[in-house]
């Protein structure tokens, strides 16, 4: 965890879109000098970096007439520099004119449904998203989910002191008694137990705290995190980060402290869907939006379809061949079942357009549906992509002689319930599902 400074400055993009140095320039939005390079630094640390496939988070190229330019790909989320500067990567949404705010809304709603960190009980309605950017956001998020936790009640737990004190207690360490007591007969080095907040759990949220209370630039998150501060007096900070989560308890009577480390993780050990270096580089919080696309329409379904139907994500029930075991698995978003009839449903985070080959569908992901009907023995294959502006048509399907049916849906993200109520109505009649 790096130390981030007091310059408060954000830039906001949207993914694919990306910064030239110093200057606007063909769709480049200028970034100031001392930052880009900062910027292209993280890129070429992350590039060297076996683990980080630094391509898929930012690119770096020259473009004629501009020069060097970074363009985002498909990662959304922030990066906080060490200077105190913010780069907000959000999710391109098209549908009208559509405001930073509203993308910004629209994009915290879809990471609410993301299980590897906790968003789903926070209400994105009440957020200020006018004034704050991403970082200062999440802040907010983890300073309210310490704010719970605090009124359920802080944890204490019996931990071992060693110390040279006045009255005998616990066990007598004879070597370290003899070593400091020789001549001193009126103490005694001892080693106890006491029943005190200084757990490991406190240990975290305080330094967390504490790193924050540096970070923020918002008034009311600084207030607000000092405030908190105070209710950990009687805990020490964490003096390593990583021996301390080790010795974090999981049991029933530790639940409420879930989200709250699950924050910690992301704040002290930069924990995201991506790993990262550079020196200029406090955080990164980065999210690829095919999981959250994915998560987000999954979420819908279980949502607005029925009890009697059986829903899974991710499924691996079977291979694209079976010899040798299991080779090549398969595994589809979605698959909606009701007794014998099955419709697998994929998403794919692209916008599609009238003017591409096939409307922008990849030839490798309709042999990818292809596979999913022969295997699943499916009625019906739905593959979902995010609206697009720029397709005249919604009911695009496709049928081979042998049987395999493949349709393309959209979800408009204004508007998803209704999207995903108009998807399940249509596979319904196959299915003869009431949802």
């Amino acid at each position: 965890m790096k130390p981030i400074g007091k310059c408060e400055m954000t830039y906001t993009i949207t993914e694919y879109s990306g910064f030239a140095c110093e200057k606007t320039v063909n769709g480049y939005k200028a970034l100031p000098k001392k930052t880009f390079e900062a910027l292209e630094n993280f890129i070429l640390a992350s590039a060297s970096e076996k683990e980080t496939e630094a391509i898929e988070l930012l690119s770096l190229s020259a473009r004629r007439g501009v020069g060097k330019v970074i363009t985002a790909r498909n990662y959304v989320g922030l990066i906080a520099m060490t200077d105190g500067t913010v780069i907000e990567i959000l999710p391109k949404i098209v549908g009208g004119e559509i405001s930073e705010d509203a993308t910004k809304r629209i994009f915290l709603e879809m990471l609410k449904t993301l299980r590897d960190i906790s968003f789903k009980d926070f209400n994105v309605s009440h957020l200020h998203v006018d004034r704050l950017n991403l970082f200062e956001i999440f802040i907010k998020m983890f300073l309210d989910e310490v704010t719970a936790l605090t009124k359920q009640g802080l944890k204490s737990a019996y931990t071992p002191v060693e110390a040279n004190e006045k009255f005998y207690k616990g066990k007598i360490l004879t070597s370290q008694n003899i070593k400091y007591n020789l001549v001193n007969k009126q103490r005694f080095y001892v080693l106890y137990d006491d029943f005190n907040m200084n757990r490991p759990e406190n240990r975290l949220i305080k330094s967390t705290l504490r790193f924050l209370l540096k970070a923020t630039h918002d008034g009311r998150n600084r207030q607000h995190a000092s405030q908190l501060l105070t209710l950990f007096d009687r805990v020490d900070y964490s003096e390593s980060y990583y021996e301390d989560f080790s010795k974090c308890l999981i049991d029933r009577s530790m639940n409420h402290y879930d989200k709250a480390l699950s924050w910690c993780r992301v704040f002290l050990l930069g924990n995201s869907f991506t790993a990262y270096a550079g020196n200029e580089v406090a955080l990164a919080l980065l999210f690829p939006m095919e999981k959250v696309f994915e998560s987000f329409v999954a979420a819908k379904l279980r949502k607005h379809v029925g009890r009697a139907i059986n829903i899974r994500t991710q499924d691996a029930t079977y291979s694209l061949f079976d010899k040798p075991r299991r080779a090549f698995a398969l595994r589809p978003d979605i698959v909606l079942e009701l007794g014998e009839r099955t419709v697998v449903m994929d998403t794919k985070w692209k916008l599609l357009s009238d003017t591409d080959r096939n409307s922008g569908i990849s030839q490798s992901d309709m042999y990818q549906m292809y596979a999913y009907g022969k295997k699943y023995a499916a009625d019906r294959i739905v593959l979902v992509y995010p609206y697009s502006d720029k397709i005249g048509r919604s009911d695009i399907g496709y049928s081979s002689d042998d049987n395999v049916r493949v349709d393309i849906r959209f979800v408009d993200l204004r508007n998803p319930d209704e999207s995903i109520s108009e998807i399940l109505s249509e596979v319904s009649n196959v299915l003869e599902w009431i949802g």
